[in-house]
């Protein structure tokens, strides 16, 4: 089933009662040449394209709940390429790449919007290093323009400017970045997939990993045991449980980040917006809505809620940045869990286990790097060598402490970054 224009016209008009489901709903087999832990936007990406790009369709997608019921379903659905460190850059230059032709890819409407980001600076430091940041994203082939303060304000009139204590010194605008549907991105990707012969097995849980001699021979479910010849394990901030079940100890904490949206209102706000010194960043749905999140909870948990105190923080972050949105009603929150790594910056790696593959830590950077992060992932899987977009995201750098990529300069510590 391919959607167009003069499909949806016809379903509309005849009560929307032709439509068939997006994906099916199958038994998991005995044996997989591959099977991914995970079904959410990384897993269902990597999934994707180790069958449209390596031909491997004898793979299934293991998923303890519902596809898309993590991460990412809970997000503030932001997409950029804006990072200034060696590695990052190119990883998520490559990813942007991926987004801008996503639509037509998957032939699904992923309500990508290229509205722009602006990350606003409040000091001279900052200023200079969104300058460097910007030149090494110029460099990468991707978009910055270095704002002043008087651009900053006719583009975005309704700043509080006044503000003694955080000054707008301007901005650093990258006009490719933007927001895209968090669940529509699992579906597509979930649709594509299964287009091309993976099977998607919801309500199961990964019980264990079996390993012999140091090779992966499959996994232990809730719905039996599956063989398999590949195994990736992408489940984010359930890396370090899943890890455990192959004996691994994972340099990975985990976090809870909140997310908020108001009550709809009349378009007020048109990009993205980054408050630098509050760690406060906001944009507005196509409902109306304004989507906003901040810091992270600052203790390890599972739970995905978070707490008043957080909460607080963030309302006196936005309300210190933009105070016309003080009337706004939230209309709920939600939390996402983050896994941490020590330096800020992914890993994508194979393990000492032959045939196991980890995609995780991807702190704040995981939605918009769902179509990045699959692509080089089933890359790694099916060739067995790393993607010169990912050849950073070694997990061994943590052992050596030879190429770590703290891209916030704040040290190696998980809750900082």
């Amino acid at each position: 089933m391919r959607f167009s224009g003069l499909r949806v016209l016809r379903e509309g008009l005849s009560g929307n009662k032709s439509w068939t489901p997006h994906w099916r709903d199958p038994e998991p087999k005995a044996e997989y040449d591959a099977v991914i832990i995970g079904g959410g936007g990384h897993g269902l990406s990597t999934a994707y394209y180790l069958a449209k790009n390596h031909g491997m369709t004898n793979i299934a997608v293991l998923e303890k709940g519902y596809l898309g019921g993590g991460n990412v379903g809970r997000n503030t659905t932001i997409v950029r390429a804006n990072y200034g460190l060696e590695g990052n850059s190119q990883f998520y230059s490559h990813s942007l790449k991926l987004w801008e032709g996503l639509e037509q890819d998957l032939n699904y409407n992923a309500m990508m919007s290229q509205r722009g980001i602006i990350n606003l600076c409040h000091s001279d430091g900052q200023r200079d290093a969104f300058a460097r940041r910007g030149n090494m994203m110029v460099s990468q082939g991707d978009d910055a323009e270095l704002l002043s303060t008087e651009a900053v304000r006719h583009m975005l009139p309704y700043l509080d400017f006044d503000n003694i204590r955080f000054p707008i010194y301007g901005g650093l605008l990258h006009r490719r970045g933007g927001t895209a549907r968090h669940d529509a991105v699992a579906w597509g990707f979930a649709r594509g997939a299964d287009q091309r012969g993976v099977d998607l097995i919801q309500q199961c849980e990964v019980t264990g990993i079996d390993i012999e001699n140091g090779v992966v021979k499959g996994v232990q479910t809730t719905r039996g045991p599956i063989r398999a010849k590949k195994v990736g394990v992408v489940v984010a901030g359930r890396s370090g449980q899943v890890a455990a079940m192959a004996g691994m100890r994972l340099p990975i904490e985990s976090h809870v980040l909140q997310a908020f949206v108001t009550e709809g209102i009349k378009p007020v706000i048109d990009h993205v917006v980054s408050f630098g010194m509050g760690h406060f960043y906001i944009s507005q749905s196509d409902k109306g809505g304004l989507v906003f999140g901040g810091d992270l909870d600052f203790y390890a948990s599972y739970a995905q809620r978070g707490n008043m105190p957080m909460m607080e923080h963030v309302m006196e972050a936005g309300m210190t940045l933009m105070p016309m949105i003080g009337k706004a009603k939230v209309l709920r929150s939600w939390g996402g869990i983050m896994d941490m790594t020590p330096d800020g910056s992914p890993i994508i790696d194979k393990t000492e286990t032959e045939g196991l593959f980890i995609n995780c830590g991807w702190c704040y950077g995981g939605f918009k790097a769902v179509p990045g992060s699959g692509d080089v992932f089933a890359h790694l899987m099916a060739t067995g060598n790393r993607h010169e977009a990912a050849a950073k995201y070694r997990l061994d750098r943590f052992r050596t402490g030879v190429g770590l990529m703290d891209e916030e300069a704040t040290g190696s510590q998980h809750n900082l970054h």
